[in-house]
């Protein structure tokens, strides 16, 4: 059984700054337990929301409710939140024991009971033993873990996380990761984490909320939002991926004077695009019928470690210039066997991997 007070719900939040709309209309639910993430461009809003929620900006309307108490009045202190904050925010004159003694310190909790939290703190974050060191003494990914073992000393029933993992290095950033999510399921709080790394909410997230403009663009699972992006922006923001303007009609899809099946059920016919990641194509020795195949010249090929990349510039009649992106896991093939810079190829995409987009989605 879900506790309800660790939903929280989001009604028509807006945000001007004069004649700028941070925050327009946002509404969501997070259900309790959830880990969901805020993802968009800098500039896009989400940080402006995970500030609301926090209590640190006032919306000019709308409704913030944490378990069906409305809390949009209510200063931060008051909101039984933990909060890590993308610098840390840490005090560099207290000890590590001594900044995530604080807000205990703050709600008058006694030495002792203090004392038992903060030991229990570091060992969830696994730095026990390590109390007494300064914090100029750490390392960064060190002042990160005291930084949340700050934020869940006094057991919050909600977390909310600002970019926490920006300033780590990308090794780090990726271990930590794993270490944030195994941490949030092990104490099932109501997690909104902020970020602006694809890969990041990819990883992490229960939900992701794309959010663009101010606006709520989609919310979906990772996999629904990378495999079925709701417009233009979102596919082109989560991950790689190439647009090529399509006219559908009487269930196929034309590119310049190319005739493409499809699998999706679409509700009219007109302008679209097709979404092609890079990942989902494949070089074509033969042809079956369960492909859509695209014919193009190598233009570049470049080894990236664990793949390899290759710009394929299609051939296509009564069509402008266009480039697919082929990526290839190393060693699911040799390199020396695919085709050369200059050589020509051909390309297949699966009809099921084959996502049409309205046209009109991608200028919302």
């Amino acid at each position: 059984m879900t506790d309800s007070s660790l939903n929280i719900s989001i009604k028509d939040v807006t945000k001007t700054y004069g004649d700028f709309y941070a925050l327009k209309d946002v509404s969501l639910e997070v259900t309790s337990g959830e880990f969901l993430t805020l993802l968009g461009p800098s500039g896009s809003g989400k940080t402006t929301l995970l500030m609301v929620l926090a209590g640190f900006t006032n919306p000019d309307y709308g409704s913030v409710k944490f378990g069906g108490e409305e809390v949009v009045l209510k200063p931060p202190h008051l909101r039984g939140i933990g909060m890590v904050f993308q610098n840390y925010a840490l005090f560099p004159h207290m000890s590590v024991a001594e900044n995530v003694a604080y807000p205990q310190k703050l709600r008058g909790v006694s030495k002792e009971e203090t004392r038992k939290s903060v030991e229990k703190a570091l060992a969830t974050v696994k730095l026990q033993g390590l109390g007494h060191r300064r914090v100029d003494e750490l390392s960064g990914g060190q002042k990160q873990r005291v930084a949340l073992a700050r934020a869940i000393v006094f057991q919050p029933k909600i977390l909310l996380m600002d970019e926490p993992l920006s300033a780590l290095d990308k090794k780090l950033r990726e271990e930590m990761q794993i270490e944030l999510r195994q941490l949030h399921d092990s104490l099932n709080m109501t997690t909104v984490y902020v970020t602006h790394d694809q890969k990041e909410a990819l990883t992490m997230s229960d939900r992701i909320a794309v959010i663009n403009d101010g606006q709520l663009m989609q919310l979906g699972s990772p996999n629904e939002i990378y495999q079925r992006p709701k417009n233009a922006f979102i596919a082109d923001f989560i991950g790689e991926s190439s647009l090529l303007p399509a006219k559908v009609k009487g269930g196929f899809a034309t590119i310049g004077s190319k005739k493409l099946k499809i699998a999706q059920e679409l509700k009219k016919d007109g302008d679209f695009m097709l979404v092609v990641r890079p990942e989902k194509l494949f070089i074509a020795n033969k042809k079956s019928r369960d492909a859509n195949y695209f014919e193009g010249l190598v233009e570049d090929s470049i080894f990236q470690g664990e793949s390899q990349l290759m710009v394929v510039k299609l051939n296509l009649e009564n069509y402008g210039e266009v480039s697919l992106r082929l990526r290839l896991p190393n060693g699911s093939t040799n390199v020396g066997e695919l085709p050369r810079v200059n050589e020509k190829i051909i390309l297949g995409l699966k009809i099921a991997d084959s996502y049409f987009l309205e046209a009109a989605n991608g200028r919302d």
